[in-house]
């Protein structure tokens, strides 16, 4: 009797055992509250700056630069990231399972991941763009051009949808009984262990080399552009040395026109803040999938994975909002964009100038920038000082101011 009595203890033990450890996970009220209004927020504003910055770039024609279209690149991919990894965070937080299917789990996996590739590739890109366009002007006259870009792009995202294609072999549904009902969970088909080669080849590929070849060509930018800035054309040089007895009114007249010159400092800055944004939000994520790799249980902290998640999704969110504080051309035709059918309305005739923005426009070659056109008078160069004047050119003609 005492024995029986005894295995029946145990027996019961068990099951209560097993009811603890079979229990559905649910996460804390608080962690989901923070994750909803947290989400919506970033994602909120991402989407809605990200369109803008796409509209902004189609609509407006002196808006179509080559950076100008890697930007709308890392917009686009921003988009997807924002899409197809922020929104769904909400129900997995919320319902702590998978909603979506096996389809579901194989296609958003394959967009979450097209899209930081592609944001990855595009800030490499627009990097190089910069590098040549400040550091050889002459080549970048002929290099450096929206049709380049444009095939650029498409390259990138070609490499990048083939890239990712192996996610779709590598994804399953998985089910996992509870007492409480049944947990669905995205997850990989084989053991954490057999995926390590892949995050360290995406941690390569998508992380450390396009730091690495930012940090080494915007030093070089600096370089150039802040410590010994050189003529943007030849045609500076030589009328540099033609026209330094002129008199004190073109050296005013040069004074008054250094806007471009400005102008490509404040581009090349504001592009180095988006990477360098792009560097410091990655960090944490990247450091987590770096550690837990070396470790036997994987460091699985809830609060830090969705700092981790955060991160991420404030780095695709927080571009257009650099783009706006930090480029007047963006700031300006953002407020266009937002009052279009006023602006239509009473558009000042005084700003039509399409005789000089034609004639820059043939000697760019397509370059990344031309004369100061209706979105510069409304930055506040004043009109008088932009006709062009082949007689006594002294003027700094830059060609690669872009955002």
């Amino acid at each position: 009797m005492e024995n029986r009595t005894s295995g029946i203890e145990l027996f019961n033990n068990s099951m209560n055992q097993t009811v603890e450890i079979s229990r559905m996970p649910q996460n804390p009220l608080e962690y989901q509250i923070v994750t909803v209004l947290l989400v919506l927020l970033i994602c909120g504003v991402g989407i809605a700056g990200n369109v803008m910055v796409v509209l902004v770039v189609l609509k407006t024609k002196h808006m179509r630069t080559p950076t100008n279209c890697y930007l709308v690149s890392l917009a686009i991919a921003d988009l997807i990231v924002l899409l197809a990894a922020g929104l769904p965070n909400i129900t997995e937080s919320v319902v702590a399972s998978w909603v979506y299917g096996y389809v579901g789990c194989l296609c958003i996996t394959y967009l979450q991941y097209l899209g930081i590739n592609a944001s990855s590739c595009s800030i490499t890109a627009f990097t190089i763009e910069r590098y040549i366009a400040i550091c050889h002007p002459i080549k970048a006259q002929f290099i450096c051009t929206v049709s380049r870009a444009k095939k650029i792009i498409a390259f990138v995202w070609a490499f990048t949808s083939v890239y990712c294609v192996m996610w779709f072999f590598l994804l399953d549904i998985k089910q996992i009984p509870h007492v409480n009902g049944i947990q669905v969970v995205c997850d990989y088909r084989v053991s954490r262990n057999h995926y390590l080669p892949i995050y360290f080849l995406d941690f390569t590929i998508f992380y450390v080399i396009p730091l690495f070849v930012a940090t080494v060509l915007y030093g070089l930018i600096a370089r150039i552009l802040f410590l010994n800035p050189i003529p943007s054309t030849p045609q500076e040089t030589a009328n540099n040395s033609i026209h330094r007895g002129r008199s004190s009114d073109s050296k005013m007249s040069c004074r008054r026109n250094k806007g471009p010159q400005s102008s490509r400092k404040q581009v090349t800055k504001m592009l180095a803040v988006v990477v360098i944004l792009f560097a410091l939000l990655w960090m944490p994520y990247r450091t987590l999938v770096v550690v837990n790799s070396f470790m036997n249980t994987p460091y699985l902290n809830t609060w830090f994975l969705l700092f981790c998640r955060m991160s991420i999704y404030l780095n695709s969110a927080i571009n257009p909002v650099i783009y706006n504080l930090m480029s007047q051309k963006f700031r300006a035709a953002f407020k266009k964009l937002c009052k279009c059918k006023q602006s239509r309305a009473e558009k000042p005739s005084a700003y039509n100038v399409p005789v000089y923005y034609s004639v820059m426009k043939d000697m760019s070659h397509e370059s990344p920038d031309h004369d100061l056109t209706e979105q510069e008078d409304i930055n506040g160069y004043p009109i008088s000082n932009k006709k062009l004047n082949f007689d006594n050119t002294c003027c700094d003609t830059n060609t690669f101011s872009v955002a």
